[in-house]
Formats: C-alpha cells, structure tokens, sequence
C-alpha cells in the first residue's frame, strides 16, 4: 500500500505549492501537516514524496518565467558559439545560476544522512522558523532595497545561491526566506529579490525531485498520489508566485516574520504538549 493517501496528496500538494515560494518554509509546513495527518516524518517514502511534488511547484515557476527563461538561455547558446555575445548579461546570469546551484547540491549529497535523519525533526524545524524569522526581519530592515535586477553579480548569485544550504540542513528556515534575506542584505530591493531567488531555485530543487523521484516510488509513495501531489502543487503554486510578486511590490516582509513565529511557537507547544512527536 501507498505510504501516502490520494487525499493526503491532495493536501499535501496544496501546502507545498502555497508554501514552497512564500518565504516561510515549504519543508516545515510539509512535516507539520504531516505530523497533524499522522504520518511519519521520517519515513523514506514521505521524504521522497515532499522532494518530488516540488517538481511541480518548479513546473509552476518554468511557466510563469517561460519568456525570461527562454530569454536567458538563448542567449546563453549564443554566447557558447559567439564571443560577442558573452558581455550580455543574461549570458552571465544563466552560468551563474550554474555555478551557484554547486554549493547546495555538493552539501546536499554529502549530508543526506542528516538530512534525512536528525535534522528532519519537528524539533529543528520549529527552531529554524523562529532563527530565520530574526535573520529574516534583519535583512529586509537594514537592507536599503536600491539594486535592480540587472544589478545582479557573480558575487550576488554565489551568496544568494549558497544560502540554499541553510534550508537544506535546517528545515524551518525556508529556502525562499534564505535567498530573499541574503539578497536583501546585499542591498536589492524586494523584487529583485524574489526574482533571484525564484530563478537560482529551479535547478536545485528540480535536481531534487528527479533525484528523489526512484526512492520515491521504491519506499511505497505510490505512482497515483505522486501524480496527484505533483498537479495539485503546479495549480496552487501558479497562484502563489503571482500573488507573491504582486505583494513584495508593495510591503515589508514584516507579515511573514510575524507569522514564521507564531507557527514556530505553535509547533513547540504542539511537541512540547504530545500532540506532535519529533
């Protein structure tokens, strides 16, 4: 039997695709709601299901930035086959979200263990949300928002890039709220900022899923609410990244701290209490 329910995609898919772009952590709320669910955690089918219905949020994000990504890696064909074409930057960009994918995926490979065994507690994750929502305010209050996105550097993409790994070790964090805080510490404004990290996102977790993806249907996840989860995050995300877009156009990341907090502390009394186990 399926270690996983077609409902229980169906939710599931829903959390990973309203969650996986807001900086508040995809990861966190997949194993919150699956511990509420009853379902184990730390079970190699559940791991394998959350990585590939990211793939679906990712799709979601190929869509929606088809004609920037289309842009970027044309010209980066052309600039293999043409030295002129190299100063442009989208030719830049595109290796650059190359190289700063190397950090995450080479840490990612070598901690798998404890990726997959301590640090996928509900102890770390409610830690992790409180942490990164300090880090989090931080940046967006000391940050001075004065870079566009063609501003990006090397530099800019590596640091951004290499923050990944904070929410690879300690889920909670949030990928998105890693890569957003530390481009706003490097002084981008809000969208830029979440542009950035959009686009430094679809390598590493498309890497993730279609790594996880043998594992995945070889534990039990079952090929039907795989596909389910995968459609249902697709659809939700969508409408996630252009709300998302919309709204740091426009505010502070202050709403997300505040409700980073309010569920890490939830989900310490929830472990604390014997509600939820770790």
């Amino acid at each position: 039997m399926s270690a996983i329910s077609i409902g229980q995609a169906v939710v599931l898919g829903a959390v990973e695709g309203v969650t996986e772009f807001l900086p508040v952590s995809s990861t966190g709320h997949l194993k919150i709601v699956e511990g509420l669910m009853g379902i184990p955690v730390d079970d190699d089918a559940v791991i394998g299901f959350s990585a590939v219905i990211q793939v679906g949020a990712i799709a979601a994000v190929l869509v929606y930035f088809s004609k920037d990504i289309a842009r970027i890696v044309s010209a980066w064909a052309r600039g293999l086959r043409d030295r002129e074409e190299r100063y442009h930057h989208d030719y830049k960009f595109a290796w650059w979200v190359i190289f700063a994918t190397v950090p995450v995926v080479l840490v990612g490979l070598a901690a798998k263990p404890l990726i997959k065994g301590p640090l996928a507690s509900l102890w770390v994750v409610a830690g992790s949300l409180i942490v990164g929502s300090g880090v989090m305010w931080w940046a967006d209050r000391t940050g001075r928002h004065k870079r566009g996105e063609d501003d990006t550097s090397f530099k800019d993409a590596m640091l951004v890039g290499g923050s990944q790994i904070l929410a690879l070790l300690f889920p909670g964090f949030s990928r998105s709220g890693a890569t957003m805080s530390t481009a706003l510490m490097l002084d981008l404004d809000r969208v830029a900022a979440t542009r950035l990290s959009f686009f430094l996102g679809i390598p590493a977790l498309t890497g993730a899923g279609v790594y996880e993806l043998k594992d995945a249907l070889g534990t039990g996840a079952g090929a039907a609410p795989l596909a389910v989860g995968t459609l249902v995050s697709f659809v939700v995300a969508y409408a996630s990244i252009a709300w998302l877009l919309k709204f740091v156009a426009k505010h502070t990341f202050n709403s997300f701290v505040v409700y980073r907090i309010a569920v890490g502390v939830l989900l310490f009394g929830l472990l604390g209490t014997g509600v939820l186990h770790g």
